[in-house]
């Protein structure tokens, strides 16, 4: 369970560190867009107060707390699986990364009513109209990793 807390304690470190430098290092809240390494990397304030791509953004205030509480619940049941069943190195940092993360845009809500999104790549003729940050990197990094590792430690001792 070690591994487990410490990759999601840097995953949640970095999604914070990463969005504390862009609101206030950058003023990307007053500036609102920032050529990085146009089109492919650009950063673009976007409020985020639904789930994956705004979806339910226009929901009433009680969507805050009702996401709060579904993050807060899948984080329970992703750290009871891998207590029940341990699924080995990479899938025990694969569950911290997806913890860290999720807890990062919990944070988020608690502070700010929304998720701080703010990386925005395009490519190659396509115009790429969302935004994402950091922990929704390391959520979708920890899923893709409890997928192909999280079956359980099967070797014999």
């Amino acid at each position: 369970m070690r591994l487990v807390f410490w990759a999601g304690f840097w995953a949640f470190i970095t999604d914070q560190a990463s969005k504390f430098l862009v609101l206030n290092a950058l003023n990307l809240r007053e500036v609102m867009h920032i050529d990085v390494f146009p089109p492919l990397l650009q950063f673009h304030m976007a409020w985020n107060r639904g789930i994956n791509f705004g979806l339910f953004s226009d929901s009433p205030e009680a969507a805050k707390w009702v996401l709060i509480a579904l993050a807060i619940l899948i984080c329970g049941f992703v750290l009871y699986w891998v207590r029940k069943d341990p699924p080995g190195k990479w899938g025990m940092i694969s569950a911290g990364l997806l913890i860290g993360g999720a807890l990062g845009n919990v944070v988020d809500r608690l502070l700010f009513g929304a998720v701080v999104d703010f990386l925005n790549m395009s490519c190659c003729g396509i115009n790429n109209p969302y935004a994402f940050n950091v922990a929704d990197i390391w959520i979708f990094a920890g899923a893709i990793g409890l997928v192909i590792f999280g079956g359980g430690d099967k070797r014999e001792a």
